[in-house]
């Protein structure tokens, strides 16, 4: 089926669903991240990070988590974003404040995505994650993302996409979150940044229901 008359549909869908289901959008009680905890057994983080007016604007994020932990035992860092979006939209103006896979915006950072793949995840939450090797020189990241939504945990951006739209016929609700971890791979070895990852994403995931409604 020829792309034009696939996303000829998809609007359609989307105008549908927007003009003859829920009208009036909800937006559910959540905490706010100011009081997420930052000692978690033997991981820390000394100070959450603040983004730029100008990322802000770019991300248009409701709510955000962004800091480095530590683990004081292992000497280990990884690096955790939550953004969180009260309300998502999609128009055909081009006007749109939906979460952005971190794709998007790796190579603007200079970063090059060497390796990618959909895998599953039970660490604290059960679904699906994005894994990424990204490279910049010799400096070798591990990251891990996926999209925390409205109970669901998926990686691949179109599902999330249709995800969105049925909820928001269904429940009148569009909120959602994008959940990412990035671990630096040291002397190649990658091992060690997954036992990494593993073990941040098993103190924070548990902690995230408040922060991001079910």
């Amino acid at each position: 089926m020829p792309r034009f008359l696939i996303a000829l549909i998809f609007v359609g869908l989307n105008l549908y669903t927007f003009q003859f289901f829920a009208r009036d959008e909800v937006i559910p009680d959540r905490t706010e991240f100011v009081n997420f905890p930052l000692d978690l057994g033997d991981w820390s983080c000394s100070a959450i990070q603040e983004m730029s007016k100008e990322a802000l604007t770019k991300l248009d994020v409701t709510d955000y988590l962004l800091c480095d932990f530590r683990n004081t035992q292992e000497t280990t860092i990884a690096n955790v974003y939550v953004g969180y979006h009260s309300s998502q939209t999609r128009d055909t103006g081009g006007n749109d404040n939906i979460i952005h896979p971190p794709e998007h915006c790796l190579p603007g950072s200079g970063w090059d995505i060497i390796q990618s793949e959909v895998v599953p995840i039970d660490i604290g939450v059960e679904g699906e994650a994005k894994r990424i090797i990204i490279a910049k020189g010799n400096m070798r990241n591990l990251v891990y993302f996926w999209y925390q939504s409205r109970g669901r945990v998926l990686a691949r951006d179109h599902e999330k996409v249709m995800y969105m739209f049925l909820d928001r016929a269904l429940s009148g609700r569009t909120d959602g979150s994008l959940v990412r971890f990035t671990v630096p791979i040291i002397h190649g070895n990658e091992a060690q940044a997954e036992s990494t990852f593993k073990s941040i994403a098993q103190k924070i995931t548990p902690l995230l229901t408040d922060f991001v409604p079910h």
